[in-house]
């Protein structure tokens, strides 16, 4: 089973509910995969957009 990542924050999700913006929008269409240990210090999580640390799709489509 492919995992799914919330449409807007692109944080992967298990559940029905995204745990960072609280939507409930997910995709299974994804590329590529990146962990956040730090979003506070990580250049790449600054131009993703990502706030907490966590498992992200690069792109959803």
């Amino acid at each position: 089973m492919k995992k799914k990542a919330c449409k807007n924050c692109k944080i992967f999700v298990e559940g029905d509910e995204c745990p960072v913006c609280k939507g409930s929008q997910f995709i299974t269409n994804w590329k590529g995969r990146l962990y956040i240990i730090d979003a506070n210090k990580s250049v790449i999580a600054e131009k993703l957009g990502a706030k907490v640390k966590g498992e992200y799709a690069i792109k959803v489509t």
